[in-house]
This record gives structure tokens, C-alpha cells and sequence, in this order.
């Protein structure tokens, strides 16, 4: 008897709940029993090798699940799964698509005799049945590889600060300034010369610098949200995420195609804290996000916002309906305005992949 004609017609009678696995076996009622890995009939498409008997009443019992549940229900089962371009075939051959057998079989004729079942197994209770169906369907959600996933967390910024602290204290002890001689400020002199010592891929991290006013729209909580995922999220949310822990100090973003001349990707450091930086790290500063106030650049170590926006890119974001008196004094500064929509999350790629744009752009030619 050829174990594909009898599970043909257990599935034309409806008595598929009927097939049972019994250790090695699968048993067809109380009327057959067959070895679970004897092959089939039933060939892959793709490679010619017979399916064994387990694979074809697995998906005849399970062509409801969508076929990438069918596959992680059959390898937790331990059981070859059925390949999506053989699926429908033989679903067809079990009448669910057609109500005649093939006219020539799949692969040569195979035929396996039956032989007597053994003695009847202990039905599974309820509880058995109810677990192994369970295990049938359940998918996993986190392995040993996503466990060690830090998604989320950022240590390039530490790291590089742990660089500078150690720069900075090599830097102190070997050359301190002889006394009495007036130096002059290392900040004007680094700004003077913006091309100075500023080298993509050898140690040097560009920094953008955005608001810390809460009435700005891209803020270091939700900038990298922005940048990197291509999506606003407004800061209130991020901010209620956060349940009461400290607001970063330091965030890194990257975009693989802003690449170095080792061809690695850029890392930004983006900072909220202007009077925190050091003379280095003006010297580092390429980028700001501006809140549209004369105020935001008060003591910046520029003589006015011309010189700021002639050696540093501006962008200020807005929202698309907002009114016209929103960017009037920005209209007046040397600064790209984005705008985007207070609801249309999908328009907000095309606005950061612009701020990347001009981002690489402005980078590529002064630091060149």
C-alpha cells in the first residue's frame, strides 16, 4: 500500500486528526502503520530527493499555518519541512486543489506494504495534546545571539571620551605653557584654520551640536531617531521612555554611506551642551541644529552668526504648516530649513536622508 494514497484519502474523508506520530512511527488509525522517514513519491522540485513520510503528514496537517510558521513549527518538530514551491503541489494531490491523482507520480513508483499496527498507544490526554500543539505553533522570540544584542546602548561615544580624557592628560603633563608667555586662544586659532588637523577615519569624530530647549523639534533624545531610523519621534515620548534615567551626555550617529577615506563609516557625535566644549572639540563641531533665537549662540567662540554658518552647516526643522513667522529670522541666516509633517511619518526619510546630503557634502569639502 503506498503510504501518499492512504494519507489522500484520510484527507478526503476529513480524518487527518486521525494520523497520529508514534515514536518512529505514524499511525493511520487502527488501520496502517508506516515508518515516519520512509521516503515518498513525493520529490523536492529543486533537488530530486524524496520527501520522507513525516514531512508530507506534517504540512497535510498544518497547510493552514503561513508558510514561514510552517517551517519553525517542522524544525521544532524536528521534521524536513516542505519547501514553498512544493507546497502547493501537493496540497493539490490531497484534493485541496484538485480532486484526481497525478497521472504520472512525482518520482518513480514507491510503493511501501503495510504491515500490521502494533498494539494501540495510550491515548494523550488532553494536557499532552494541548502542549504538543502548542509546540507545534510556538515561535521563539530571543536566542543566545539576540540576548547579546545592545540595542539601544551606545559605547562609541564612551569610548571616544575615554580617548580624549587620555589625550588631554598626556597632552597637560608633557607641554604645559612656559609662565608668563601669552598664549593665544586655541579655539580662535583652530576656528581660524578650519581645516587644521580635522582628518575623516584618524581619529577624528565630527560633532553636531542641537538645542536643548524642549521647543525645538530635533533634540539629542530623538536625534538619532531621526538620523539614523528615518523617523520623528517627538522628544516628550522619548523622554517618558527614559522613566527617570539622566539625559545622555553624548549620542553617536552613523549613515553607512557618509564614509571616510578608509572607507568605514562615519561616526557624528551629537552634543546639546556648547559650553562644555574644549577648544578641540569646537574645532570638531561641523554641524548645528538651530532653534531659530539669537541667543543659542551666545559665547560660541565666532564673532557673529555669518562667521558661524561660513565655517558650520545650519539646518533648522519645522513643522510644514507652521506659520511663516516661525523661520523669519532663520530665512535670514546661511541655513537650510527641513520641513516635515506632524503626522506623515513615511516623508520623514526623504527630509534626513537631505540632512545627510548636505551633511556629507559640507564635510566632504572642508575637511578634505
Amino acid at each position: 500500500m503506498d503510504p501518499l494514497s492512504v494519507l489522500r484519502e484520510y484527507a478526503g474523508r476529513g480524518d487527518l486528526d486521525k494520523i497520529i506520530f508514534s515514536g518512529d512511527d505514524i499511525l493511520f488509525g487502527s488501520d496502517y502503520s508506516f515508518p515516519a522517514n520512509v521516503a515518498t513519491a513525493f520529490a523536492s522540485k529543486q533537488s530530486g530527493r524524496p520527501y520522507p513520510l513525516s514531512a508530507a503528514v506534517f504540512l497535510a496537517q498544518h497547510n493552514d499555518l503561513k508558510h514561514t510558521d510552517f517551517l519553525q513549527a517542522a524544525r521544532l518538530r524536528r521534521i524536513p519541512p516542505v519547501s514553498l514551491p512544493d507546497r502547493k503541489t501537493f496540497l493539490d494531490f490531497l484534493q485541496f486543489g484538485h480532486n484526481t491523482l497525478p497521472t504520472e507520480p512525482l518520482l518513480p513508483s514507491f510503493t511501501q506494504e503495510a504491515h500490521p499496527p502494533p498494539p494501540p498507544p495510550e491515548e494523550p490526554d488532553d494536557d499532552e495534546a494541548s502542549t504538543a500543539h502548542v509546540r507545534a505553533i510556538e515561535r521563539p522570540l530571543k536566542d543566545r545571539n539576540s540576548i547579546l544584542d545592545a540595542r539601544g546602548r551606545d559605547f562609541l561615544a564612551i569610548y571616544h571620551a575615554v580617548l580624549r580624557r587620555e589625550e588631554e592628560r598626556v597632552r597637560n603633563k608633557d607641554s604645559a605653557p612656559s609662565a608668563g608667555r601669552t598664549e593665544p586662544s586655541a579655539a580662535a586659532a583652530a576656528l581660524a584654520n578650519p581645516k587644521a588637523d580635522k582628518s575623516l577615519g584618524d581619529g577624528f569624530v565630527p560633532i553636531i551640536l542641537v538645542p536643548s530647549a524642549s521647543q525645538t523639534l530635533i533634540t539629542i533624545y530623538n536625534v538619532r531617531d531621526f538620523l539614523e531610523d528615518f523617523v520623528f519621534v517627538p522628544s516628550d515620548e522619548k523622554v517618558r521612555a527614559l522613566k527617570g534615567s539622566p539625559k545622555p551626555e553624548c549620542v553617536t550617529v552613523q549613515k553607512k554611506h557618509v564614509r571616510s577615506g578608509a572607507g568605514g563609516p562615519v561616526a557624528f557625535e551629537v552634543r546639546d551642551k556648547p559650553a562644555s566644549l574644549k577648544p578641540d572639540d569646537w574645532a570638531r563641531v561641523v554641524a548645528v541644529f538651530v532653534l531659530g533665537k539669537e541667543w543659542q549662540f551666545k559665547d560660541w567662540p565666532f564673532k557673529d552668526h555669518v562667521d558661524i554658518f561660513n565655517k558650520v552647516i545650519g539646518f533648522f526643522v519645522r513643522f510644514e504648516d507652521d506659520s511663516v513667522d516661525s523661520a523669519k529670522v532663520v530665512k535670514q541666516w546661511n541655513v537650510k530649513i527641513i520641513s516635515i509633517s506632524k503626522n506623515k511619518r513615511h516623508q520623514d526619510r526623504p527630509a534626513a536622508l537631505e540632512v545627510w546630503e548636505r551633511l556629507e557634502e559640507f564635510v566632504r569639502r572642508t575637511l578634505k
